[in-house]
């Protein structure tokens, strides 16, 4: 596995995207209309053992056994993600592709497991992809629940990559608070400011930390802004306790319905997913968008195909659709700042808007990201210690 520096990076090609934005001003990529069947490989493929288009014959043979299959089932994908209600549409109308989405609020750990309790199962609850937080895809090679597979573009992808073509990066984002202003009137600017009596019952984190990925790494930039470390977890707990013990941690996974209604006033998100609801409330609620002014943390989601695929071939098709420029539109289009962004940028394929929706580069800049080893060991402490430490039951 090979790691580029989130921040360093993503600056970089923010920069490049100053310079080339006059020359990238044209419209998005036009989605074609779907594509008819391409002709049958002319032998047997086991694509469950294809690890690159080219390996079995080359696109068309991957399209024609992608059609043949039918299907594609995907898990953990809220349409409201990055944009994906878009992706999974786009994808099944260009290659007739019936797209089955298994538990869309499910965390990463239920993505894993879905693997684990359905090998001997190749149903429709059997994922063939998962896009699972970045503790979680070297954790799924080691118990050997993915195939590795490199797509057509994989000299372009940035960020974390596994040499074997395991897991890649999809796409980045930071941390926000997401808050809905027809409740909360003084707007919290800092972790701290959280532990104020004024936000009682006005908490909430967006998934429950001993299994969402998102709720993980919450407690672990909690800890950065708490006096912890990227090796030291500890504060970040300790912090959840006392919001816990004020009354101000609510037991509900927040999701857009329940920010919307004011259920869940101040919500922990990726940026991402804020702007996304901010666009579509259209100020019904009014929503404030806060990076946190002690620490800017960011955060990677990883890709992978699973090794019991039902449907290998959709699979791995699925694969090139979204690692395609077409496919990496489509995730900009929902704030989600994609691995081949610094690529198209320098390619002027990125419309003007589209560039627009990126995060500041400045806050990229000074973001801090930890290391696929320090996630895992986080992730194991938060697992094993949440209900000791915090003991709040978040669901």
């Amino acid at each position: 596995m090979r790691t580029k520096n989130f921040a360093y990076h993503l600056l970089a090609l923010f920069v490049i995207a100053a310079t080339l934005l006059a020359a990238c001003g044209g419209g998005a990529a036009e989605v074609p209309a779907t594509e008819a069947p391409a002709e049958a490989p002319a032998a047997e493929v086991d694509w469950s053992t294809v690890a690159s288009a080219a390996d079995g014959g080359g696109m068309d043979a991957l399209i024609a056994a992608a059609q043949a299959e039918g299907t594609l089932n995907v898990i953990a994908l809220p349409e409201d993600w990055c944009n994906y209600g878009e992706m999974i549409t786009t994808f099944s109308n260009k290659y007739g592709i019936t797209v089955n989405s298994i538990t869309p609020d499910a965390g990463s750990a239920d993505e894993i497991q879905a693997i684990i309790d359905n090998k001997e199962n190749p149903g429709p609850q059997s994922p063939d992809v998962i896009d699972v937080g970045p503790a979680f895809g070297p954790l799924a090679k080691e118990q050997g629940l993915l195939a590795p597979y490199k797509v057509e573009t994989w000299d372009t992808l940035d960020g974390v990559k596994d040499d074997g073509g395991y897991f890649y990066t999809d796409y980045n984002g930071v941390m926000v608070f997401e808050v809905n202003l027809d409740v909360v009137t003084d707007v919290p600017q800092d972790w701290a400011d959280l532990l104020d009596p004024k936000y009682k019952g006005q908490v909430a984190l967006a998934g429950d930390p001993r299994a969402s990925n998102q709720a993980a790494q919450t407690v672990y930039a909690a800890a950065l802004a708490n006096g912890g470390s990227l090796d030291d977890i500890q504060p970040g707990l300790d912090f959840f306790k006392q919001l816990n013990e004020s009354g101000n941690l609510l037991p509900l996974i927040a999701n857009t319905g329940t920010i919307g209604k004011g259920e869940t006033p101040i919500t922990f998100q990726w940026n991402y997913l804020a702007l996304a609801n901010n666009d579509s409330f259209a100020g019904n609620p009014p929503l404030e968008i806060v990076y946190p002014s002690s620490v800017n943390w960011g955060g990677f989601y990883l890709q992978g195909v699973s090794a019991y695929a039902p449907q290998p071939a959709a699979a791995r098709l699925w694969q090139e659709f979204l690692y395609s420029d077409e496919g990496q539109l489509i995730w900009m289009k929902g704030y989600c700042a994609p691995a081949r962004l610094a690529d198209m940028l320098e390619r002027g394929v990125v419309p003007e808007d589209l560039a627009a929706k990126m995060p500041d580069p400045a806050i990229l800049a000074s973001s801090v990201v930890p290391s696929g080893d320090q996630l895992s060991a986080a992730r194991e402490l938060i697992k094993n210690e949440w209900d000791n430490v915090v003991g709040l039951d978040i669901k």
